[in-house]
């Protein structure tokens, strides 16, 4: 898919922006452009939101199963043309193919979770709250809804929120990151294709501005974000101070302890996949591992094996598992925080600098590294590196290694590798953090759970997935209403 530049998709029509600033799509491993993305100003933002309250007074009064039918057509041509997309997603962020495949999957398991929404979305009642009165509480849609997504997930996070919220008869605006737009605008096209009424889903691309224009129009009812914490913390603020709903999704620093009473082979396995699939781009990555006693030689030995025999590439090519940072500017940077581990003291077990693939000199690749030795109250320890870079310190017995954990700032995933009933339960009790694995190293949950997080990590009271994404998109009314039996002797 090359296209010279994109448009937006307003009112049921593509339409070129009037912007006059574009930013141009780079493939980061093979360093060609792409397409050009406009960077909309805020009129683009304003006619979508126009749109969107004119098409909501039509979508909320559509019955709930006439509103998933639409969805059901989408779920089906998502599946028709997974393997399109797939390639669409590892061209314009560097995954590999599998991981591409499988990143579409996790999206399409929230329409369908969405086309249950007759019954997801049902309300409460009780009959004689007091002699003769009845009680219920039902739930109605907000009005314009918008979601702002990241590069790392370009398909999946906005269908962590675009189903539950046109299921339950919100109108809903999409702004992509603009350095991976090309899959969103795949995706609008199979909603075109699905048959939804004009302005009940939309398109605008942009930048900062954009985002601005989103977050400050009146017409906007509630904000959907995922990416870094001081941006997340930034969008929740001003969301707010507007009146807003919002559920902002931010950074991590995920911990994964290894006890000494651990399958080694299988945590070193599940360990490399978390820390290196996705380049370490994704914010369920497992980037620190805590050694609890004897656990610390082997795994440090098997875990540099496994880093150093990665093979890495484009994720396109036969045989690589991973791909690139997003860009330079990326590449720069994880490379810059290696350097800064060295000062700090950490060890360079597995360099992961200044390499290149054969054939893709320019890409942006940093190969699988790992640190040990990093001291927990360096920067190295609380920063979020997202890149494949996975930092190893020590504990002497799990209270310890408790402690490490929670002496972070974010909340985001946290998971142990043990035999031991009685530690796995003391870790999920005690820990921190919103997402809990358990021989697990990337605990993220199934489209029927919501997708958690504490701390810095996230900003709101509803994640998004499942019946948190059907509350935050949703308002309860309660009525109270009385039927005295001399009325109804008058008929």
């Amino acid at each position: 898919m090359t296209l010279a530049r994109l448009n937006n998709y307003i009112a049921g029509q593509w339409i070129r922006s009037t912007a006059t600033e574009y930013l141009d799509v780079i493939n980061p491993a093979t360093a060609r452009k792409l397409t050009a993305v406009p960077l909309s100003p805020p009129a683009d933002v304003d006619a979508a939101v126009r749109n969107g309250e004119e098409a909501f007074t039509h979508w909320r009064r559509t019955p709930p199963g006439e509103r998933i039918q639409p969805l059901f057509k989408l779920k089906a041509l998502l599946d028709e043309h997974r393997d399109e997309i797939a390639r669409i997603l590892t061209d314009e962020c560097g995954k590999t193919f599998a991981e591409s495949q499988g990143e579409l999957q996790r999206g399409i398991e929230n329409v369908e979770v969405a086309c249950g929404i007759p019954v997801l979305m049902q309300g409460t009642n009780n009959e004689d709250i007091a002699r003769g009165i009845d009680e219920h509480m039902i739930r109605q849609p907000l009005g314009v809804v918008a979601a702002i997504t990241p590069f790392n997930f370009p398909a999946m996070i906005p269908l962590w929120f675009l189903p539950y919220a046109v299921a339950t008869g919100n109108c809903f605006i999409l702004k992509p990151s603009e350095k991976v737009p090309m899959s969103s605008q795949r995706l609008f096209e199979l909603i075109e294709q699905a048959g939804f009424p004009p302005g009940v889903l939309q398109l605008v691309n942009g930048g900062r501005e954009t985002v601005e224009a989103l977050i400050d129009h009146p017409g906007v009812r509630a904000i959907s974000f995922v990416g870094s914490t001081p941006v997340a913390k930034a969008i929740y603020l001003r969301a707010a101070a507007a009146g807003k709903r919002a559920q902002c999704q931010g950074g991590a620093k995920n911990p994964v302890v290894i006890l000494p009473d651990a399958d080694l082979d299988m945590a070193t396995k599940i360990m490399a996949d978390s820390a290196f699939g996705c380049a370490g781009q994704r914010c369920l990555a497992a980037s620190v591992a805590i050694t609890v006693g004897d656990a610390h030689a082997g795994f440090v030995e098997s875990i540099a094996d496994a880093a150093a025999s990665r093979k890495v590439g484009y994720g396109l090519d036969e045989g690589v598992e991973m791909g690139p940072v997003i860009d330079l500017h990326s590449k720069h940077r994880v490379e810059g925080l290696i350097g800064k581990s060295q000062v700090e003291g950490a060890q360079v077990i597995v360099d992961g600098r200044n390499r290149t693939v054969p054939g893709y000199a320019d890409g942006a690749f940093v190969f699988p590294t790992v640190l040990d030795h990093v001291p927990p109250d360096g920067e190295i320890a609380r920063t979020e590196i997202f890149g494949p870079v996975l930092s190893v310190m020590q504990a002497q017995d799990v209270e310890e290694a408790i402690r490490l954990v929670n002496a972070r700032a974010y909340g985001n995933m946290a998971c142990i590798f043990t035999t031991s009933g009685a530690a796995a339960r003391k870790f999920r009790y005690e820990v921190s953090a919103g997402n809990i694995g358990v021989n697990i190293g990337v605990a993220a949950p199934m489209a029927y759970f919501p997708f958690s997080g504490w701390n810095e990590s996230f900003f709101g009271d509803l994640h998004a997935q499942s019946h948190h994404g059907v509350e935050f998109y949703t308002q309860t009314k309660v009525v109270i209403e009385r039927w005295p039996q001399e009325w109804s002797r008058k008929f």
